[in-house]
């Protein structure tokens, strides 16, 4: 980079993409070079200690799931890149993931020098049609000094609305070559930092009517989804729940919604639940907040009752509706919503938080007979280790700003339920946008980078660790002191729960070879330790967050038996297929 004239730069187009970079204050940058951005690695290393820094990772896709991970739990954008062909097309899967779950990611991916595309260039493949269906926006760049002005429209579609991911597809030409730069083109847009960027309040002639349906409400139950994290509405909404004594249910991704030992927290509901999905069923109104009535949450749209009362909040105005009857849909950020609510409905709030005490006294009744119920697995000394008992300690030994991980389905399921989070915020992550296995380790290191000295705990299983191993070596390099618990059971514990209740017996590609995780990771480098007795649990996790020189690994034999992997009846070993009798 140098002045080429009063008041004008000339860089690369790498130089650029680096400088605006800094001027958003980006941290970490996950990938894997190549030619094609060279420049973009160059203008890093010249750098020295100023960020961005570049972490390099064994895979494009684990380098997107870490962004995304510090993505959650910073309120910032991720970033990623990748080189053209192979490099950009493993970016599919975590792009679907942010896409779908509404995360802010920008990926930088290479592309062929544009005097040479379609000549069958090494690695030359058609990747923006292959990426643009999933991403929120894919912006090509075609001339190198718009590099500014096109990174400041990708950062706003990232973080207005609902978030997602943006790709940024450079030529090689674009990277490598020298541009002018105006100096007074390098400039942020401060609003589109962090999410929510724009926050929309609802229209207040339906405010009024959703008002009037809660005041009504003798049994109202709200239903937290992800979006209560995606708009960082914790405060309003534990005043709201308070004020008026309305209880919260949450999704997998809305877990941490309310601190899950609060009165009023009805924990997670649908295919899995405590007492949830009794409240959900015999409710006479229900408040859907960033919630996308998706088929995990509703056991397959057979939960909520056909002539349920609903009023649906959202960011995203299509999902209002999208397939369940809604009373009233307010199309708003939540937190502006449920700040809205609460006005509206102050000055009745002793008379409503009054009528529902019976209702209130309900609720504490049946969470306290679901806890005595289960307190015996929960607390089960049985050998291999019983994953309700894993979940149990996992909820005792995470300090207060501790944040459980869990990866893809499995893991997420049974923590997702059994795991209770100490506060209120992204104190749980789970990957349930596309629910990719493979997502514990290389977001726990993202989020753990993200988080600072909060410790961040990673479940997952040994499927979705045997798709990621290579990148515990990243975490060892890069000193990331993350706790990672391997719940070992030697088999896709998912698929092979399924095809027991399914098939009778009958397995299929479900099972692994039995593997000492703990050895493995200990060659690498890595703090480990194996779990086969419960009563080390304790021990072995808080020795685990204790250690801060690097990762920790902590190896757990659990059950081998089909009909014990899943944390209860999953709903689609009992469906059966309209034109005939086989399961589906």
């Amino acid at each position: 980079m140098h002045m080429e004239g009063k008041g004008v730069f000339r860089m690369t187009g790498g130089e650029a993409l680096t400088e605006m970079l800094r001027l958003y204050q980006a941290q970490y940058v996950f990938g894997i070079g190549g030619f094609q951005l060279l420049p973009f690695y160059d203008a890093i290393a010249r750098a020295g200690n100023r960020q961005p820094r570049h972490i390099v990772v064994d895979d494009e896709r684990t380098g997107a799931f870490a962004a995304d991970g510090y993505a959650r739990i910073s309120g910032r954008a991720g970033f990623c890149d990748a080189t053209l062909g192979p490099g950009a097309t493993n970016l599919t899967t975590p792009l679907v993931e942010a896409a779908t779950a509404g995360i802010p990611l920008v990926a930088f991916i290479g592309d062929s020098n544009r005097d040479h595309s379609g000549k069958n260039m090494t690695q030359e493949t058609r990747q923006a049609e292959i990426l643009s269906p999933i991403a929120k926006e894919l912006i090509r760049v075609e001339r190198g000094h718009r590099i500014p002005e096109l990174m400041r429209r990708a950062f706003a579609a990232a973080t207005s609305g609902r978030p997602g991911p943006v790709v940024l597809n450079i030529p090689e030409d674009i990277a490598h070559n020298e541009w002018d730069y105006p100096r007074d083109e390098f400039y942020v847009d401060p609003s589109t930092l962090t999410i929510p960027a724009r926050r929309i309040r609802p229209d207040q002639a339906e405010l009024k009517k959703a008002a009037a349906l809660i005041r009504k409400a003798e049994r109202p139950v709200l239903l937290a989804g992800g979006g209560i994290h995606l708009s960082r509405a914790y405060r309003p909404l534990l005043e709201f729940t308070e004020t008026f004594n309305i209880p919260v249910a949450h999704t997998l991704t809305g877990k941490g919604a309310l601190p899950c030992a609060h009165p009023l927290c009805l924990n997670l509901f649908g295919r899995y639940d405590r007492v949830a999905n009794h409240f959900i069923r015999s409710s006479d109104l229900l408040i859907a907040l960033g919630f996308k009535f998706g088929e995990i949450a509703t056991i397959r749209y057979t939960l909520i009752p056909r002539d349920a009362t609903v009023i649906h909040i959202d960011i995203a105005a299509e999902e209002i509706g999208r397939h369940q009857r809604v009373e009233i849909g307010l199309w708003a950020d939540c937190q502006a919503a449920i700040d809205d609510l609460l006005e509206e409905l102050r000055d009745d709030a002793s008379r409503q938080r009054e009528k529902r005490k019976p209702y209130f006294s309900e609720i504490q009744e049946k969470k306290l007979e679901w806890k005595t119920r289960n307190l015996e697995r929960l607390t089960s000394n049985e050998k291999p280790v019983n994953l309700a008992r894993v979940c149990h300690e996992l909820t005792h030994a995470m300090p207060h700003n501790g944040i459980l991980l869990a990866d893809g389905g499995f893991a997420a399921h049974w923590a997702g339920l059994l795991y209770d989070t100490p506060a209120a915020g992204r104190t749980f992550v789970a990957n349930r946008g596309n629910a990719s296995i493979g997502y514990g380790l290389p977001g726990a290191i993202g989020a753990q980078l993200a988080a600072g000295d909060a410790p961040v705990v990673a479940m997952t299983g040994d499927g979705g660790l045997n798709m990621t191993l290579g990148d515990l070596e990243t975490a060892i390099r890069e000193k990331i002191p993350l706790t990672l618990v391997v719940v070992n059971n030697a088999a896709h514990g998912y698929v092979k729960g399924l095809q027991h209740a399914l098939f009778q017996g009958r397995y299929q590609s479900a099972d692994f070879k039995e593997m000492n995780y703990a050895n493995i990771a200990r060659e690498m480098g890595c703090h480990s330790l194996r779990v086969e007795d419960p009563n080390d649990l304790a021990g072995a996790l808080r020795e685990g967050i204790q250690e801060k020189s690097g990762p920790s690994l902590i190896d757990v034999v659990v059950t081998r038996d089909p009909s014990r992997m899943l944390p209860g009846v999953d709903v689609r070993s009992q469906l059966k297929i309209k034109a005939g009798d086989r399961p589906i």
